[in-house]
């Protein structure tokens, strides 16, 4: 497992909304957080960034570790990006933060999550969307 303290930064598209023809209801309908400094408008809000740091943030709040699914690798690029949430499952193969961002910036992925459900319980809710694939 890689050291996870590298500064990670905005990313590539500073935090913003990468969209496309496939992009999901879900996608239109959550608030753009674009720096670490954005606050939800409301408890339950579904969010979305691009934003590295945010991403981060969010995982380590929650003692996440970026991981990929075992078994879905294509060739030396990772397969299907998920966290850890110390679950145990024996299907997530722990990464490194930069190989984890280098793959959801070269799928053009967007980050779709809550903060806290509507009753102000912390969530781990999260997808991943590629705005341009239906698959993602």
């Amino acid at each position: 497992m890689a050291d996870n303290t590298e500064d990670v930064g905005a990313g590539p598209d500073d935090g913003k909304v990468r969209t496309g023809s496939e992009s999901s209801d879900s996608l239109k309908y959550s608030q753009e957080i674009t720096s670490p400094d954005d606050e939800p408008e409301r408890e339950g809000r579904s969010l979305v960034t691009t934003n590295h740091e945010v991403i981060k943030e969010w995982a380590e709040a929650r003692d996440a570790t970026p991981a990929t699914v075992e078994g879905t690798e294509h060739g030396d690029h990772l397969g299907v990006l998920r966290f850890d949430f110390g679950g145990g499952s024996d299907n997530l193969e722990h990464v490194s933060w930069d190989d984890w961002f280098k793959t959801f910036d070269d799928r053009r992925l967007n980050f779709i999550y809550q903060e806290q459900k509507s009753d102000g319980s912390r969530s781990n809710f999260f997808q991943l969307e590629n705005p341009d694939r239906e698959d993602a």
